[in-house]
C-alpha cells in the first residue's frame, strides 16, 4: 500500500496568499461602501435656493381692456329696389373715392324700358287731359248763353278731373320706376375707401346684396365694452392710453361717449372714443389695447411672479436671512409684466427665493445664489393690475 503525498510548500503558499488577496478586497469594498454613506441627515443639509433684492417701486391701480378700431362711418353699397346683374365694378379695396361717385352699374334694360313706358303713358294721359279740360271750359262757356245742358258741361268737367287724377297715379308710378333706374347706378355716399370689393361684372345682385363697402376713416371710433363694475371709470372725458395692435402705435384720448345703459346680455357698458386720423394711419376692424388709471400712486414692493405663491389678495414668499429662510405672507397690490407689486410691509431689498421655494419650510437652512435678472422695472415707473 503506497502513501499519499502531502501538498508542496508552493501550493500552501499560493492558497494563503489567494485567501488574504480575498479579504483585501472584501475589506475595500466595504470600506467604500461605508465611506458613500452620508451620515447626515437631508433635512439638515442646507437647501439651495435662488434669491433676488425685492426693490421699492411705486403702484397705480389701472383698468385694461380690449377694444376695436372702427370707422366713423360705414356703407355697404347695393341696389334697393332692383335685382339684376352686375354690368361694371369700378373700384378695388384701397381706392379713395368721392361723394357721388359711381362705384358699379347694373344692367337695367328693362327698368329702362318700363321707366319709358311709363313715362310714354303720363304723356298721353297728359295730353288727353288738357284736351278734355278745354272742352269742359268751352262747354260751360256754352252753358251761361243756354246753347247747353248744365249736365253735358258737369259731365265734361268730371271726365277733366278723372284724367288728371290718372294723371298724378301714373306720374306716382313713373316715379317708382325713375328709383329703380337710378339704383342701377350705384355711388359713394361720402367721401372715404372702398374696403369691400363684394361683386364681380356678371354676378346677380338682389336688393340689399352689397357691391362695395365704403369706410370714413379720416376719424377712427374705438369702442369697447366694460363690466357694470367699472361704469364709473369710463365716463366722457376719462383720459385713455392706446396702443394700436396693427401698427404698434401708442396714442392718448378721451372717452367721448358712455352708453347710459348696460346690454341685457351680457351686462357691459358700451364706450367710444374719438381719434382724429387725417392721414389714415389706423386701419380699421382692428384691436387695440386700453389702459385707463383708476387711483392714485402708491409706494409697493416688487419681486417676480414667480417668487411668490397668490392666493387671493394675499402672496407666501420666502426671504433669506444669513443662512436660514422665513416665510412671510404680503398684500398684493397688483400685478404687471411678470412683477407682483406688494405691500411694503415687505421691505425692499429683503432677498426673496425665485428658485427652490416649492421646496422650503419655515426656518430651512438655505444655500442662497443670486438669480439672474432684476426683480422689477426701474424705480419710479408706475404699473398697473389687468381688469378681470
Amino acid at each position: 500500500m503506497t502513501a499519499r503525498r502531502r501538498p508542496s510548500l508552493l501550493v500552501v503558499l499560493a492558497i494563503a496568499a489567494g485567501t488574504l488577496v480575498l479579504f483585501a478586497a472584501g475589506g475595500f469594498l466595504y470600506w467604500r461602501a461605508r465611506s458613500a454613506v452620508n451620515e447626515v441627515a437631508l433635512a439638515a443639509s442646507p437647501k439651495p435656493v435662488a434669491v433676488v433684492p425685492a426693490r421699492a417701486d411705486v403702484f397705480r391701480p389701472q383698468r385694461r381692456y380690449v377694444g376695436t378700431v372702427a370707422p366713423w362711418v360705414r356703407a355697404d353699397v347695393g341696389p334697393q329696389f332692383i335685382a339684376a346683374y352686375a354690368d361694371t365694378v369700378l373700384v378695388r379695396p384701397g381706392d379713395t373715392v368721392k361723394r357721388g361717385q359711381i362705384l358699379a352699374t347694373l344692367d337695367c334694360r328693362d327698368a329702362n324700358a318700363s321707366n319709358r313706358a311709363m313715362t310714354m303713358q303720363a304723356r298721353a294721359i297728359d295730353a288727353r287731359q288738357k284736351a278734355m279740360a278745354s272742352e269742359a271750359a268751352r262747354i260751360g262757356s256754352l252753358v251761361d248763353g243756354g246753347f247747353a245742358a248744365p249736365n253735358e258741361a258737369e259731365q265734361k268737367s268730371a271726365g277733366s278731373e278723372s284724367a288728371l287724377a290718372e294723371l298724378m297715379a301714373t306720374q306716382a308710378k313713373m316715379t317708382g320706376t325713375s328709383l329703380a333706374v337710378n339704383d342701377c347706378v350705384l355711388r359713394a355716399p361720402f367721401d372715404g375707401e372702398v374696403s369691400m370689393r363684394m361683386v364681380d361684372p356678371g354676378a346677380f345682385v338682389r336688393p340689399g346684396d352689397p357691391v362695395a363697402s365704403v369706410v370714413d376713416r379720416s376719424t377712427v371710433r374705438v369702442t369697447a365694452e366694460v363690466p357694470e363694475g367699472d361704469f364709473g371709470f369710463v365716463g366722457p372725458g376719462t383720459p385713455v392710453r392706446i396702443k394700436m395692435l396693427a401698427v404698434g402705435d401708442a396714442v392718448t384720448g378721451a372717452i367721448a361717449r358712455r352708453s347710459p345703459a348696460a346690454n341685457d346680455a351680457t351686462r357691459t357698458v358700451h364706450f367710444e372714443i374719438d381719434l382724429h386720423d387725417p392721414e389714415r394711419r389706423f386701419p380699421v376692424g382692428t384691436t387695440a389695447e386700453l389702459a385707463i388709471d383708476v387711483g392714485a400712486p402708491e409706494p409697493a414692493t416688487v419681486v417676480p411672479s414667480v417668487a411668490a405663491a397668490v392666493h387671493g389678495d394675499k402672496a407666501t414668499v420666502f426671504v433669506v436671512a444669513g443662512d436660514k429662510a422665513t416665510k412671510h405672507v404680503v398684500a398684493v397690490r397688483g400685478e404687471e409684466q411678470g412683477m407682483l407689486y406688494l405691500d411694503p410691509a415687505l421691505e425692499a431689498g429683503s432677498e426673496v427665493v425665485t428658485e427652490g421655494r416649492s421646496l422650503l419650510d419655515e426656518g430651512d437652512r438655505v444655500t442662497a445664489t443670486a438669480a439672474s435678472g432684476g426683480a422689477a422695472a426701474p424705480s419710479g415707473s408706475v404699473a398697473g393690475v389687468h381688469a378681470p
